[in-house]
């Protein structure tokens, strides 16, 4: 097996566990290089891995704020793929890096618009480019894809009522009034909650408010909200919209934590930026928690050829994980193990141009050794 150069850029939390992962786990060979615009962040982020996995082939590099520099030029015509653990708003410049270097290419980034426009970046490369491939988007995109197969299999259909895709990256408690703790990016959690979420009603795709029908549900026994949120349903809305009654994706929180951020967006003033105003004000008054877990849900509903309604689903709970000498939080491997895991299947060439969730097949990545090292079976 030849040794492979990978470039991850961002060096935060998503990104050292990724590199962790690679640098411990033999189906990849990697020489990892991580990038960041703090060059403390990437040396850090390799003291990290290498304390973690006993391996050198670890390197940081100073990646500039805008543009490319010599440095990272010469690094990325070393490497083999470019896998992006930046803020959504540089998945165009990251793939236009992928694309000018010849690179293979694949990013976690729930952003609607600049997935579009990395689509575009990627017609007709020779490399592969694989969009939203984290934890939500990505793992449970698969997941429900999966569950939507066995589904029409086992009852001989080809349309279904619903399905249904929920995650939650939570703390182990929920103190009064936001119930919440940081466990990833704020901005991300801001932009997830103020821009539309892509849905299916009626076999067709359309858009819906986020956070503008919180539910109460059980799963495995436990009280949950959830509402829509943008981002998570990636591609699958344009997939299944002749096949699927009502699809959407909703985020999993703690009760009473939606109508907290409902009324914090009440009083953003006039000509502020909304998303900026709810971060501020979510940074002001929730706390950042080590101790987190990931609870996953997805369901498929339907009839059967005689008219019998029928679901299946699938739920995992997540908690941290010891990976080497290192403990990575829930939020850290789940988001990096389908990346890696992605990572495994453009290093043997499986594809070229872009990729969607929808074509990934499920039971080859769900079944994957990155995959199962963190989700389990």
């Amino acid at each position: 097996m030849s040794k492979h150069h990978v470039f991850i850029a961002g060096s935060g939390g998503i990104g050292r566990a990724l590199g962790l992962i690679l640098a411990t786990q033999p189906e990849i060979d990697a020489h990892v290089y991580l990038g960041d615009i703090s060059k403390t962040a990437a040396t850090s982020a390799v003291k990290f891995v290498q304390k973690g996995s006993e391996s050198q082939a670890a390197e940081a590099v100073l990646m500039p704020p805008n543009g490319q520099s010599d440095e990272c030029s010469e690094v990325l015509d070393r490497c083999d793929i470019l896998l992006d653990c930046l803020p959504g708003s540089q998945a165009p410049r990251m793939a236009q890096w992928a694309r000018k270097h010849q690179l293979h290419y694949a990013n976690l980034t729930e952003y609607v618009q600049e997935t579009r426009e990395v689509l575009e970046i990627a017609e007709g490369a020779p490399t592969g480019f694989v969009l939203q491939t984290g934890l939500a988007p990505g793992f449970i995109n698969v997941l429900a894809h999966q569950l939507y197969q066995q589904f029409t299999r086992r009852h001989k259909v080809t349309q279904v009522d619903r399905i249904s895709m929920k995650v939650g990256a939570l703390t182990r408690h929920a103190m009064p009034p936001h119930f919440y703790g940081f466990t990833w990016s704020p901005i991300g959690v801001a932009t997830e909650y103020l821009k539309e979420a892509e849905v299916i009603r009626d076999f067709k795709k359309t858009y819906l408010p986020a956070l503008s029908d919180t539910q109460s549900l059980i799963i495995d026994g436990i009280d949950y909200e959830d509402d829509f949120t943008s981002g998570g349903a990636a591609n699958l809305p344009d997939h299944f919209c002749d096949t699927v009654r009502h699809l959407d994706y909703r985020t999993l929180r703690w009760p009473g934590h939606y109508d907290w951020v409902r009324s914090i967006i009440a009083k953003t003033p006039a000509q502020t930026d909304p998303i900026a105003y709810l971060e501020d004000h979510m940074l002001e008054s929730i706390p950042t928690i080590e101790e987190d877990q990931v609870i996953i849900y997805a369901s498929v509903s339907g009839k059967d050829s005689k008219g019998h309604l029928h679901q299946i689903e699938k739920s995992h709970q997540i908690g941290p994980r010891t990976v080497g000498k290192q403990q990575l939080r829930a939020i850290q491997h789940t988001t990096a193990a389908p990346l890696a895991e992605i990572a495994h299947q453009l290093l043997s060439g499986k594809w070229s141009g872009p990729v969607l969730q929808s074509d990934i097949d499920p039971d080859t990545f769900l079944s994957g050794p990155f995959v199962k090292a963190s989700y389990g079976s």
